[in-house]
């Protein structure tokens, strides 16, 4: 068992319409600011502040307790912790578990991420579902509510924010390397590691571009599949990255979209997306398959959404999974070709693993493609 004495230092949560919330600090100390959400997993927070897909955003944990087992180093999906802070109920500074590489409150300390303990969490979910999302600031050294507003008053809204630059690698590098193995050219985003490794694992050569390469940079590699990948901000503040994908769909080549990659994807072929109330964060999000009529219980994480209304409009694609909570469009596919994406996450980590048959579709695309062109 790890841990320290539990924090007594105050700290402040400013929403961006006056609302205030007091309690202590954790992680590091200082000042941070972004949009503030909220996720209802119940486990895996460590997946969750690592997904670049959260970079820039404030994150409200609904489930009461946060950071009882610690850190593992199997469970990082990225380089860094990614969140702009966290907001949680109980806060454990004590880790207590087999094969645990520490506490989470010294991992936000290296990381300098800033957060709040002891806020009441529940009122403030049911705050955001109603007034929908809206940048947030958290201090732990600021407390004049007139200095906090004027430094939140200068933050950008999420609408118009392109931020895969600032979480995507900027050179190309071998994931792995399988000589005998599917070539499977992975445009990086805002990169969750497993989205990877659930490629290497049916036997996957993967390659990891930047967000800026260009379609002449993937196909130049010989790849057997393409592969957008998840990630944060505005997809439509991404004009240049969907005039790539277009040609990477004009290859003909199988692609895979997820998340932000989802959403590129149906932008190159003339849909549109909106930002969303409040988004969907969490590991319960129940998906309906339309193409096989089964269910699915999914990994969520995108404030931003293919819209309905150009989906209509659209022959040539086809809404391929709806998600049931509030009928938004879960996934797509594109009529005659192997192309195909979802919003969601199906390598689910953390959460359920009952969307993973998604990468053996793919894999499966992949293989029929050879076929065809041997």
């Amino acid at each position: 068992m790890q841990g320290q004495r539990r924090s007594n230092t105050p700290a402040i949560l400013l929403l961006q319409d006056g609302t205030v919330f007091e309690g202590k600090a954790l992680g590091a100390k200082g000042t941070s600011v972004g949009e503030i959400a909220f996720n209802t997993g119940m486990y895996g927070y460590q997946e969750i502040f690592t997904d670049p897909s959260y970079h820039k955003q404030m994150l409200v944990m609904a489930t009461a307790h946060i950071g009882n087992y610690g850190v593992h180093d199997e469970e990082v999906e990225s380089d860094s912790v990614k969140v702009a802070g966290i907001v949680v109920r109980n806060f454990s500074t004590i880790a207590s578990r087999v094969g645990g590489a520490g506490t989470l409150q010294d991992d936000l300390e290296k990381s300098g991420t800033v957060g709040i303990s002891d806020v009441d969490t529940r009122k403030l979910v049911r705050h955001i579902r109603v007034n929908g999302a809206m940048n947030s600031i958290i201090s732990t050294e600021e407390f004049d509510l007139d200095v906090l507003k004027a430094k939140l008053a200068e933050v950008p809204s999420m609408e118009g924010l392109a931020l895969s630059p600032e979480v995507s690698v900027s050179e190309a590098y071998d994931f792995n390397a399988i000589e005998s193995g599917h070539r499977v050219a992975l445009l990086d985003l805002g990169l969750k590691r497993s989205i990877a490794q659930c490629l290497v694992d049916r036997g996957c050569d993967v390659r990891v571009f930047p967000w800026n390469a260009k379609a002449e940079d993937l196909l130049a590699w010989n790849p057997d599949g393409i592969m957008l990948s998840n990630g944060p901000g505005d997809p439509s503040a991404m004009p240049g990255v969907k005039e790539e994908v277009a040609k990477l769909v004009e290859s003909l080549l199988p692609v895979f979209g997820i998340c932000l990659g989802h959403q590129l994807l149906a932008l190159s072929q003339g849909l549109s997306t909106e930002k969303m109330h409040n988004g969907h964060r969490g590991v319960n999000h129940p998906v309906k398959n339309l193409v096989s009529g089964k269910c699915e219980i999914t990994s969520q994480n995108h404030g931003f959404v293919v819209s309905h209304e150009s989906m209509k409009a659209n022959s040539e694609i086809e809404m391929t999974h709806v998600h049931l909570n509030d009928d938004t469009v879960a996934g797509i596919r594109l009529k005659g070709r192997p192309v195909f994406s979802v919003q969601y996450h199906p390598e689910a980590s953390a959460g359920p693993h009952d969307s993973r048959y998604l990468f053996d579709d793919f894999v499966a695309l992949i293989e029929e493609s050879k076929k065809i062109t041997a």
